[in-house]
């Protein structure tokens, strides 16, 4: 009578030449041994570690996860709070004891503990001081960041739609800051004011009426995106972020880099004053100075009145024959 049964590898159907046969064929038969064996060595690498380790008393961080079988991480966790002592033999080697282990074990016995059976914390209102992107301190109470204050709420479409962000950012921006969230019918919704802070948005953010990208501004200033940040937390300047783009405030800015004055023909840059006298800016600079000619400063460049330095450099030309500094 024909056997029909299933390989236990494949899980194919075939003809059982004899009563022992599991396999449809050697190929199949072979890789079973295969995985078998695999998995016998899976097992010895797993616990191989654990029976090395119990002949050992002191054992680095990456060994007491195994033994307590946690993460190396969390093993660092428990150092750094000081629930389990460790000692730093130099700045890459730590150990720690096996008798600390059981120390720690030992001294935080498992308790039940219900909801109801939790005693509420009575604080103090503290007060904590929160800087605004704008580089403005909000003070605010730890109360207030709790959610014990009655707040106003909005939902996380109408977060992406005020402050151009997506919902990934906001999801994890609000969990690493602890901005307070409340969640009805499957929907988030976060405190309005935390966010204010959080993303720095004040009146006069509110009453820019220009604003430009940090390529825009390179273009405008010659300013790299590194400086313009620099400057803009420096003086104040109103910033604001959409969808991951940066915008900066158009009027202080031309205020801060007075773009009237580099624009304007009646100023050398001392640049320029030096390649149309054939000179060094340095020689520029010392002219200047020497014959206390105001320059203004604005960003890296220093502007030089055009009509003043000419007269000087006229003189200089009429008393030494040459411009230079003898």
């Amino acid at each position: 009578m024909r056997q029909v049964r299933k390989c236990k590898f494949c899980g194919k159907e075939f003809v059982a030449r004899s009563g022992m046969q599991k396999y449809c064929c050697e190929e199949c038969q072979s890789k079973a041994k295969e995985a078998r064996k695999k998995r016998q060595q899976n097992f010895i690498n797993a616990i191989e570690p654990v029976i090395g380790l119990q002949h050992q008393e002191y054992l680095t961080f990456a060994k007491a996860a195994i033994l307590m079988g946690c993460s190396r991480q969390y093993v660092y966790k428990l150092v750094n709070e000081g629930k389990l002592a460790a000692s730093r033999i130099s700045s890459r080697m730590a150990f720690v004891r096996k008798a600390d282990i059981e120390k720690m074990l030992a001294g935080n016995p498992y308790h039940r503990v219900l909801p109801t059976s939790r005693p509420k914390k009575v604080k103090e209102p503290v007060t904590k001081s929160v800087k605004t992107k704008n580089g403005k301190s909000l003070s605010m109470s730890e109360d207030v960041q709790q959610g014990n204050e009655v707040l106003d709420y909005i939902s996380a479409e109408e977060v992406m739609a005020l402050y151009k962000v997506k919902k990934t950012w906001l999801y994890t921006t609000a969990k690493r800051n602890q901005v307070p969230v409340c969640r009805i019918a499957g929907t988030n919704y976060y405190s309005r004011k935390h966010l204010d802070v959080l993303f720095g948005l004040t009146v006069e953010a509110s009453e820019v009426k220009e604003w430009i990208t940090a390529k825009e501004a390179e273009v405008l200033y010659g300013m790299k995106p590194s400086g313009l940040h620099a400057c803009a937390y420096r003086h104040h300047i109103p910033t604001k972020r959409e969808y991951g783009q940066t915008y900066y405030a158009k009027e202080q800015l031309d205020a801060l880099r007075r773009t009237d004055l580099v624009n304007d023909d009646s100023y050398y840059t001392a640049r320029e004053a030096a390649e149309k006298f054939g000179m060094s800016t340095a020689n520029v600079s010392i002219i200047a100075k020497k014959n206390s000619i105001v320059m203004v400063k604005v960003g890296v460049k220093n502007l030089i009145p055009k009509a003043d330095f000419d007269k000087i450099m006229e003189e200089r030309l009429a008393q030494y024959g040459s411009y230079h500094i003898f």
